[in-house]
C-alpha cells in the first residue's frame, strides 16, 4: 500500500512508523479490550501485523491491525482514534484502505468484534456474523467481561 494523504492526515502501513510507546497508551489505558496490558504484549501483537497508522503534522493520532493468514482471512482489531481527532473519519478512512488493501492481495474473509460501533463499520461494508453458533472460543483474557459488558 501507498502512503495516502486527505485533510492533512497521513495514512501509512510502514511499521517502522508505528508509535509504540503512543499506541500502548491508548489501548492499555484508554481502550476497553486492552486495559492494562503490557507493553511487551502490545509491542508483539504489532510485529506479528499488520499495522496502519494515521499522522497529523508527524504525530501519530489513530491506529488499527490487521491479523491475516495473507491469503484468505483477515482479522482486523485495536482500532483506535485519539480522542481528540474523533469525528473526521479516520477510523472508516483506515477500516476502507485495510479492506482494499488485503482485497488486493486477493483475501476475501475479514473479521472484527465491537461492543459499540457497529454502525460505524457497517458503513464500510460489516454486516452481523452470519452462523455465529458455529464459532468457538477459548478467551482467557482478563477484560472478558468488560468486552461482553458483564459485569
Amino acid at each position: 500500500m501507498e502512503d495516502q494523504v486527505r485533510s492533512g492526515y497521513l495514512l501509512t502501513a510502514d511499521p517502522k512508523r508505528v508509535d509504540f510507546g503512543r499506541v500502548h497508551r491508548w489501548l492499555a489505558e484508554e481502550s476497553y479490550w486492552a486495559a492494562n496490558r503490557p507493553y511487551d504484549l502490545v509491542a508483539r501483537s504489532i510485529e506479528g501485523s499488520l499495522p496502519y497508522s494515521v499522522f497529523a503534522g508527524g504525530e501519530q493520532v489513530a491506529f488499527a491491525r490487521a491479523v491475516t493468514d495473507g491469503a484468505t482471512f483477515a482479522w482486523i482489531c485495536d482500532v483506535f482514534v485519539d480522542e481528540t481527532h474523533r469525528g473526521r473519519g479516520l477510523g472508516k478512512w483506515m477500516i476502507d484502505t485495510i479492506l482494499a488493501d488485503l482485497s488486493d492481495r486477493g483475501i476475501q474473509r475479514f473479521l472484527l468484534a465491537t461492543k459499540d460501533a457497529h454502525e460505524v463499520y457497517r458503513r464500510s461494508g460489516f454486516e452481523e456474523l452470519a452462523g455465529a453458533h458455529r464459532f468457538m472460543e477459548i478467551d482467557r483474557r482478563p477484560t472478558r467481561n468488560a468486552i461482553l459488558g458483564k459485569s
